[in-house]
């Protein structure tokens, strides 16, 4: 239903976050299991619980507007989850938590945006209790995207740069450890054989020398 006021705009806009926030509360799990950085894994967790909040705090808001707490689909956050499930089918290890921290700040500012707003519009409208509660989720989006940048500046990124630290606590081996191994040239077995054939050459060499010693000494005699 087209909005004809900012009163309409408010519900509408609310409408659209509550179901983008549910949304997340169902992502947000799947993001934690397919991240390989256990910090990064305990912060999804903690978002999750954030974001429970938030949708409590969306439903006390439509109430301070005399309205029911119901959802529209959320194109902007559809998008966004979806990006983030096509990153954890194509992608593994530290590359993988680089892609997650990028969607997940990429959520983080649309959210941002999205409570900023709002919380102007009941601002406007006089509303103090709605920008209360909307300031207070604000705050809490804009702490979980520093704590993304955190983690990617302190870790997550140069590891996905280099290639270190990509083998799991659990024994799996990352992507790129996996590609480094079959695009190398010399595999275990090969430097095990070549290990061998100096051995070998090494012991021929001992015997040859050997023999000639033999004959010059008979040769004196």
């Amino acid at each position: 239903m087209p909005a004809h006021s900012l009163q309409e705009l408010l519900v509408e806009e609310l409408r659209d976050i509550y179901d983008g926030e549910k949304r997340l509360t169902k992502a947000l799990p799947q993001m934690a299991r397919a991240a390989r950085s256990q910090e990064l894994r305990t912060a999804f967790m903690n978002h999750l619980r954030d974001t429970e909040r938030h949708v409590t705090r969306l439903e006390q808001v439509f109430r301070t507007l005399g309205e029911t707490a119901r959802g529209k689909k959320c194109d902007g956050i559809i998008g966004l989850v979806e990006e983030g499930k096509k990153a954890m089918k194509e992608l593994d290890g530290a590359v993988l938590d680089a892609a997650l921290i990028a969607g997940g700040q990429k959520v983080e500012h649309y959210e941002i945006a999205t409570y900023g707003t709002l919380g102007s519009f009941a601002e406007l409208l006089g509303n103090e209790r709605a920008k209360e509660l909307l300031g207070e989720t604000l705050d809490e989006e804009k702490a979980a995207d520093e704590k993304l940048t955190m983690i990617a500046k302190s870790d997550v990124n140069r590891q996905a740069l280099t290639g270190d630290g990509e083998e799991e606590a659990d024994g799996r081996s990352a992507f790129g450890r996996r590609q480094r191994t079959m695009d190398s040239p010399t595999s275990a077995n090969d430097e095990a054989a070549q290990r061998r054939s100096s051995g070998t050459r090494r012991r021929r060499s001992r015997s040859r020398k050997s023999t000639g010693t033999s004959r010059a000494r008979r040769s004196r005699r």
